[in-house]
């Protein structure tokens, strides 16, 4: 990009994502040369607006970024958010929040540049391929430090960034920070048995019996994607979803309408692994098929049964890559019961600014400390991973 080019860039802020076309955004956020991204894809985030899970009313103002080259083609956009709050987020700055306040300040409205409800780590810095790449990753991140300081926000938080997003923000000065969360890679298995060779035997042994129990009181279990899922299936897990959304977070986040919503617009990207009992639905998973990862997301169920919740959400999740070559598993947010099922921790990145140097210093020194303490807590829990050798935790 020459300095001309640059001079020419023309930076929009759009209130809805309806407002982009939406082959120009998957041409930033999906390029056929990367996996597919199914959250930042412009389907996902359309549906979040449209029902009403992700709008100014709860929280999430749309404010989202269009870099413009010289000769007025798209070439990077950003999932951006004024918020007035920290739900929904899994990168937790509630302490940052606090001390804004004793010291006078006002924590919010904030700047996020997420996918709302997500906590799946995907590009947030959405450009073309070609030269210059990298230059307008920086323009995207310039231009959203100056929308934050043009709301008067307080701050600028990028979460779940790639590790090379977070790299370059860190060149910028943006300040960095780690976390983890529990994954599961498909090392070229054939079977559920090839992936129990690989266990350590009191590991196996402990699987196969929650495998066993979990459908021991007649579960059957069931694989829905595509076409074959219906209203009454969305109906059936929105009705999970709700019970198991009130107990952990009082109101779930998303409407009933968000999951007909996405269905229509991208079913074949879509996994409802459904457990039936005497002719009846009792519990039930969505996950979210990407181009490499299948993403879990959403867990419910209307009858307690032991270990119900590991088959449908890990193992049947790994069953489903292996048969279709799907190289890694995503289970969420937290969750260290998740080492023992061959979920191993990995790395999660975000970057932050914050307008008020005070504010920004404090934080800064704080997660110098929490970045080690995180490094440290890696190597630990891969250390007692359920794998025979001990290589396969790296």
């Amino acid at each position: 990009m020459t300095d001309e080019d640059s001079a020419k860039t023309v930076i929009r802020v759009e209130p809805s994502i309806g407002a982009i076309d939406a082959e120009k955004w998957e041409a930033c956020a999906n390029p056929p040369q990367q996996a597919f991204n199914p959250f930042i894809s412009h389907a996902f985030l359309l549906a979040l607006e449209q029902s009403g899970s992700a709008t100014a009313e709860t929280g999430w103002l749309p404010r989202h970024l269009v870099l413009q080259d010289h000769t007025g083609a798209i070439t990077g956009c950003m999932p951006c958010y004024l918020k007035s709050h920290s739900y929904g987020e899994y990168v937790f700055d509630h302490l940052w929040c606090d001390a804004c306040h004793r010291s006078g300040g006002r924590y919010y409205p904030k700047l996020q540049v997420s996918v709302p409800f997500t906590p799946a780590t995907g590009p947030r810095l959405l450009v073309s391929q070609g030269p210059g790449r990298k230059d307008r990753q920086s323009l995207l991140a310039s231009a959203a430090v100056a929308l934050c300081r043009r709301h008067e926000a307080s701050s600028l938080h990028l979460t779940f960034l790639t590790a090379t997003e977070w790299r370059l923000l860190g060149e910028m000065g943006f300040l960095q920070r780690i976390d983890w969360q529990f994954h599961w890679r498909n090392r070229g298995y054939n079977s559920f048995d090839d992936f129990l060779t690989d266990l350590r035997s009191r590991k196996r042994k402990a699987v196969i019996r929650e495998r066993r129990e979990a459908i021991a009181d007649g579960i059957i279990i069931e694989w829905i994607t595509g076409k074959d899922i219906t209203e009454a299936h969305w109906d059936a897990f929105f009705a999970f979803y709700l019970n198991t959304g009130s107990r952990k977070w009082g109101r779930p986040y998303m409407t009933r309408q968000f999951f007909s919503l996405l269905s229509a617009a991208m079913a074949g990207r879509l996994l409802l692994i459904m457990a039936r009992r005497e002719g009846r639905y009792v519990a039930g998973a969505l996950s979210v098929i990407g181009g490499d990862t299948l993403f879990g997301r959403y867990w419910g169920a209307s009858e307690h049964h032991q270990f119900l919740h590991f088959e449908i959400c890990y193992y049947q999740a790994m069953e489903f890559a292996m048969a279709h070559g799907i190289k890694h598993a995503e289970a969420g947010a937290q969750g260290q019961h998740k080492l023992a099922r061959g979920y191993l921790a990995n790395p999660t990145y975000s970057a932050h600014f914050i307008a008020e140097r005070g504010l920004a210093d404090a934080v800064s020194r704080y997660l110098e400390q929490e970045r080690r303490q995180v490094e440290k807590s890696l190597r630990l829990l891969n250390a007692h991973s359920p794998f025979r050798n001990r290589d396969m935790a790296s």
